[in-house]
């Protein structure tokens, strides 16, 4: 029997998703479909949509089963067309097995080897980005506490460390100690965001501290992955950090522009289910689940005595007479791939790739998805 597994879809609370939005099924979608064990719901959808984040709208109840939100490996979905000419997916109860009861819900949760979950996305491969990676404006650095010193008067890595904090904190807390990186730049404005910041170690507070005396808290390492130096950043774990068990995946407003300023990895190039950060946040009106293209302007062009050359292989006189930046043809931009938003902050957001035709790049564009 099949291991029973957790999974909830909440098919009526999508209506947020614009009319606009009109589902475009694939040339070659088949009418049926066998569910087969680590599918996901993204990929489902995938093979039946050009738009797969417009999900919600190929799902429907069937009324032919006392259950519409179960499926299961080895379930067969059939491809229809409601009275309104609309497609639909739906699953086929003369076809589909018993079995114990599968619901859709995807959250983050620690998953069993032998879990063959349904799920919207693989959250597994996010959940370790969102727990960790965090970003923070430069004034709000100079509000957090930081690491003043140590027990042993040097820097370590060890764990059973004990760092003091130049701030009260609260008794047997968890907190992260985080070293600042790079600051964050806007290639468009050059305006700098904040500062990206890694983790370097964890641990919780034994001795609360009195500021008004000038006698600091005190933190006992848990479990250190750098080396942690005087100055590095104390913030409380999961500060932040809280994040919907459902993401709501939704395209962007079709005047929505942005670029991607930063890799998790700090690769040039990336691909799927890599972490970047992008140049637009709250202030943008971006929010989390957000779904947009990837795009790349095809390199520009210059005519010259010799026949057309590629603006980076022209010479200096041939890109100075180009009309449009240093190209005699306003070249297409093209979309390679897509990305959904998973945390915002003012100015910035964090989002994890989910396809890519070729690797995506630092500052290529992003988008409303066509």
């Amino acid at each position: 029997m099949l291991k029973k597994i957790m999974l909830t879809l909440s098919l009526c609370a999508y209506s947020i998703i614009s009319l606009a939005d009109q589902i475009k099924i694939n040339d070659d979608a088949p009418k049926v479909y066998v569910v087969e064990k680590g599918d996901t719901l993204w990929d489902i959808s995938s093979v039946f949509l050009e738009q797969p984040w417009l999900w919600p709208k190929l799902w429907r109840l069937n009324p032919e089963i006392n259950n519409p939100h179960l499926i299961y490996p080895g379930d067969v979905l059939n491809l229809v067309f409601d009275e309104n000419g609309e497609p639909m997916l739906v699953r086929n109860p003369l076809k589909a097995k018993a079995k114990a009861s599968y619901k859709w819900s995807p959250k983050i949760r620690q998953k069993n080897k032998n879990d063959s979950a349904i799920q919207l996305l693989p959250l597994e491969v996010i959940a370790p980005f969102i727990k960790y990676d965090h970003f923070f404006s430069a004034e709000q650095l100079t509000a957090l506490p930081h690491v003043i010193g140590s027990d042993e008067g040097y820097k370590s890595s060890i764990n059973n460390f004990k760092v003091y904090v130049n701030k009260n904190l609260e008794l047997s807390k968890t907190y992260a100690i985080y070293s600042k990186g790079k600051e964050i730049i806007d290639p468009e404005t050059e305006e700098p965001l904040g500062f990206y910041v890694d983790l370097v170690a964890t641990g919780h507070a034994v001795s609360t501290g009195n500021m008004d005396d000038n006698k600091p808290a005190t933190i006992t390492i848990s479990t250190a992955k750098q080396e942690i130096r005087s100055g590095a950043y104390v913030v409380p774990v999961h500060e932040g950090q809280m994040f919907p068990s459902v993401f709501t995946m939704k395209s962007v407003d079709k005047s929505f522009r942005g670029s991607i300023i930063k890799a998790v990895s700090d690769g040039r190039e990336f691909g799927k289910l890599e972490v970047v950060m992008l140049n637009r946040g709250l202030e943008h009106q971006v929010a989390v689940g957000d779904v947009m293209s990837i795009k790349r302007l095809s390199p520009g062009v210059v005519e010259t005595s010799t026949g057309p050359k590629y603006t980076k292989e022209a010479s200096r006189w041939n890109r100075m007479l180009a009309d449009f930046d240093g190209s005699d043809y306003k070249m297409p931009e093209e979309s390679l791939g897509e990305l959904m938003v998973f945390k915002v902050y003012e100015k910035v957001s964090m989002a994890i790739i989910l396809r890519t035709d070729k690797p995506a790049r630092l500052e290529d564009a992003v988008t409303a998805p066509e």
